[in-house]
């Protein structure tokens, strides 16, 4: 008898165990996802599909931009994990091999600890693009929305420069002072004051058009359209706030070139 009780102990502790690693995998993608720029609604049927496709039917996620609560209900006490996000940036590519492992997942290709070691490897990889093609990226944004804008090519040169510069600012800066909002300040500034110098060295005719090529990298398009559709998909809590961060990014690039332009 005490043997039976015993391995029915064994049983449910195994039983446990694989339960958590479950959670542990769906929470790993959700961090990852929403950390890269997911929109909210992507990351919670995520999770809950990676759920389901290792037997769990009944789980429920609530993501917040700075937080993620994943539950699973079972016969035992339902089991609830917390984990929070405390650093976001834009790289869709680790997003996209996100997805890819939750539809190998479903099609039953990936065992949990297979999934976990994959998604584990997605973590610790850089950045999809180098340092230097994102800044060579924002350069060439930059100098084609001047033209964009039906400005002259000569234009096109210093808007390239100043956008560069911004955003090697932008980067650089939210590495050194983690607080938010500051970054995107500074980078406006730098790139404003060097839009007007370029300007007034005789490289370009029209400073307003360089100017607003410069801001083009700054603009937080990305996170404006996952606020509107977190929105639609009746996530208000999360678009809300990304609608109030993006709101304050704009807010602190504007107070940048205010800045500037009151000086000139």
């Amino acid at each position: 008898m005490v043997a039976l009780n015993t391995i029915g102990v064994i049983r449910l502790d195994a039983l446990l165990e694989k339960q958590y690693d479950i959670m542990d995998v769906s929470l790993l993608a959700g961090k990852i996802m929403l950390e890269n720029g997911a929109e909210t609604y992507r990351v919670e049927d995520t999770m809950m599909r990676i759920a389901l496709s290792y037997g769990i039917e009944e789980s429920h996620s609530f993501v917040t931009p700075t937080g993620i609560m994943f539950s699973i209900e079972t016969d035992e006490p339902t089991k609830t994990k917390l984990i929070r996000i405390s650093k976001r940036t834009t790289d869709l590519y680790k997003v996209s091999a996100v997805n890819a492992i939750s539809r190998r997942i479903s099609a039953g290709e990936l065992t949990v600890s297979e999934a976990y070691k994959e998604l584990k490897a997605i973590q610790r990889a850089p950045m999809f693009f180098s340092f230097l093609v994102q800044i060579a990226a924002a350069a060439s944004t930059s100098g084609c929305f001047v033209i964009l804008l039906k400005g002259s090519w000569d234009n096109m040169i210093p808007a390239m420069l100043s956008g560069a510069l911004a955003y090697f600012l932008l980067l650089k800066v939210a590495d050194i002072v983690p607080t938010m909002f500051f970054s995107e300040f500074i980078a406006a500034l730098a790139g404003g004051a060097a839009a007007y110098v370029l300007f007034r060295l005789g490289l370009g005719s029209d400073l307003d058009r360089i100017i607003v090529g410069t801001l083009i990298p700054l603009v937080p398009g990305l996170l404006i359209t996952n606020a509107v559709r977190d929105l639609m998909a009746g996530h208000f809590l999360s678009g809300l706030a990304k609608g109030a961060e993006a709101l304050l990014t704009a807010l602190a690039i504007g107070t940048g070139i205010a800045v500037v332009m009151t000086f000139i």
